[in-house]
Formats: C-alpha cells, structure tokens, sequence
C-alpha cells in the first residue's frame, strides 16, 4: 500500500508574484558542467530538466553571463546570441511539464584561472587569493592565482554585461533570472568585507559595498520586472574561502535594501551542510522575514520533513533542493506517495561530461510482491 506524503504545504500550489507554481518544491542551481566546450545549452541538458519538472520551478545551474565570468569547465554561457537560442529547447522541455523555469546569471570573479582567459588573471574587487584547493582548469588541476582587482571604470561595464546577459534570457522565453549573489563568487565577493577591501565607491562600508548588487539588480530590473528577478545570497558560507566578521550587518542590510525592489524572491542558503564560517550564529531564515517581506526560499540540506515544517511555520515560502535531485529525478513524485529516496550519487559521477551520473538515474519503481 502507498503511504501517502505529509507534505500538504510543501506541494501546494504558490503565487509566487503573478507566477503560479504548482508546487514549493525548487531544483536548485546544480553546476552539471554538460555544455561543451562552446558552453552551449544542448538537448542532454534539455532531457536533464524535463526529467526534474515536476518541481514548481527550475532554477538553472549557473550560467556565465560573459567569458570574463567563467570558472568551470563546460558550464553554459548566456553571452553570446546563439547560447540563447539554444537554451529554447530547455525552456520548452521545462515548459511542456507545466513548470516553469528562471535563469541563473554568473561571474565566478576571483574563483577562476588565467587558463580560462588566454593568460589573463581572474578579476575581483580587490587582489586577495582565494585559499581554497586547486581548482580544475582546462589545463588540468591547478593552484588559485593572486586575481586583479578591478579599476573603479570597469565596474559599469560588467553591470551592463549582467543586463545584456538579462536580456537574452528574456528574449529566449525565460520566465524569470536569478541573480548569482552567493558562494563566494564575485557579486558575493564585493558585498563581503573579507573579500572586498577596496577604497573607492565599491569598498569600506556596508552601503558601499552592497553598491555593486544594488546596480546589477537595477540594470537586470531594467530589461525584466522586478517580479520576475530573484537574488540568491549565502550568509553562512565559506564555500569558496568565504565568511566575513560582520556578516549579520551585511547580509541584514542587502536583505533589507532588497526588499525594497520588489524581487520575486529572495534565495537564501541558511542550510549549514554546504559548509559554515564559525565567525558567529548561524543567520536563520527567521531573520531574513524581518527585514524581507517578499517571497522566501529556504536551501541547502533540507529533507521533506523539515522543508514543510519550514513552510507551514512560515519560515520559507519555497524549498530548494539540490543534492537529493541528482539520484531523484521524481523527488517531488517520491514526496507525493511516501516512496524511499535513491542514495547520494557519488560526487566522482557528478561531472562525467556525458550523460553518465546526469540524465540516467531512474525513476521509483515499486518492487512488486507476490501474494
């Protein structure tokens, strides 16, 4: 006999602005590094998604919104024309599940090599090495590099790449963007006083800090309704040599600063199991519904018990899973009628570049009994 899920909050329907999901569930940003050498969206990764639609909404992996940005290899690149063009078989794919589906823009800053770049350093807010293991290059493993912090007059220019980038997302039929603010990668990396220690209008304080989010979020908002743009942060993270002192300051005021702008949501990744800094509490969703009053998106090690119990608290009004979507295409179909999740897939499958540990985990199939 099915046992049927407990999880009357967790799959019912959302307005998430004028946007109705039909379920809280999310497919969080899963970098799968199955795009090629060109970086181009392709029919795998089309057959990938269509497999997880179940879920409300699908975020997408993060998606370089230039070549400057780039950091992994094979990841897909939303840069060029073309990209978008090919990102339509996704959404349709996406689209013909009946969920829907927001694009994650992407500059990994500092968390590159020269490798990527013909030679040239990974760029950053300001000279500081990430301290972290070697990173994959295409040239095999190699040592993090001192990166070159950006002059005060490039800063606009990646602004603008981030709404271009934006406005190829739109124009291939996205239903939204989610901007990349988390983990350590370079929007992250100017609003944390760890990694920012510049002296112009982009460094020192809080507000100055917070100043290059706030432009990207106004020229993404250009192109797109504030309603359809999200931002994701990691205020407990120190993925990427990240975790910063005033890290309740910081992330208190983007999350109110934010709130302002009328987002579609606000990502946090509150979670612990990707990793915690220690430089104090844990900041829980708790704190971020004080100062944010929009949609909120719980992530990072939740099970199905404890992402309802986070809704119907009204804690989160969404729960992205990641690593549990990996070996479970069906998740929110395992949720639904009780059905045992498959194991972890090991890390080692994660980035075969093929189809292997990426589109053939299967189904629950119930073993049938004999009478």
């Amino acid at each position: 006999m099915t046992i049927k899920s407990k999880s009357p909050e967790l799959l019912s329907s959302f307005l998430l602005r004028d946007l109705k999901l039909k379920n809280r569930v999310v497919l969080a940003p899963l970098t799968r590094a199955r795009a090629g050498i060109n970086r181009m969206p392709n029919s795998l990764m089309a057959e990938y998604y269509s497999q997880r639609a179940s879920a409300g909404l699908i975020i997408t992996e993060a998606t370089v919104i230039s070549k400057q940005g780039i950091g992994w290899l094979n990841s897909p690149g939303i840069y060029l024309d073309e990209q978008a063009e090919a990102w339509k078989q996704i959404i349709q794919a996406v689209h013909d599940k009946g969920s829907k589906v927001f694009l994650q823009l992407w500059h990994v800053g500092r968390a590159s090599h020269s490798s990527f770049h013909n030679g040239e350093l990974p760029v950053a807010p300001s000279a500081i090495k990430l301290n972290g293991d070697e990173i994959h290059t295409p040239q095999g493993k190699m040592a993090y590099e001192i990166p070159r912090e950006l002059k005060t007059e490039e800063i606009p220019l990646i602004v603008e790449v981030y709404k271009q980038a934006a406005r190829r997302a739109k124009e291939a039929g996205f239903d939204g963007v989610e901007i990349h603010s988390a983990n350590g990668y370079l929007i992250d990396q100017f609003l944390q006083s760890k990694t920012n220690k510049r002296n112009d209008r982009y460094g020192g304080s809080t507000e100055n800090r917070f100043r290059f989010l706030e432009e990207v979020v106004a020229a993404v908002t250009d192109i797109w309704p504030a309603n359809r743009v999200g931002v994701r942060l990691s205020p407990n993270g120190v993925f990427n040599d990240m975790g910063s002192q005033d890290y309740l300051e910081t992330f208190t005021y983007a999350a109110s600063q934010l709130d302002r702008v009328g987002l579609a949501y606000l990502h946090v990744m509150d979670g612990l199991a990707f990793g915690f800094h220690e430089q104090g509490e844990a900041m829980i969703l708790d704190d971020f519904r004080k100062v944010f009053s929009g949609p909120l998106m719980g992530n990072c090690g939740y099970t199905q018990e404890s992402a309802e119990l986070a809704i119907a608290s009204n804690q989160a009004d969404m729960i992205a899973f990641g690593r549990p979507y990996i070996s479970n295409p069906d998740l929110v179909e395992r949720f639904r009628n009780g059905w045992p999740l498959a194991p972890d897939a090991e890390m080692d499958v994660w980035f075969s570049f093929e189809k292997e540990g990426y589109t053939d985990f299967k189904p629950y199939q119930s073993k049938s009994v004999e009478q």
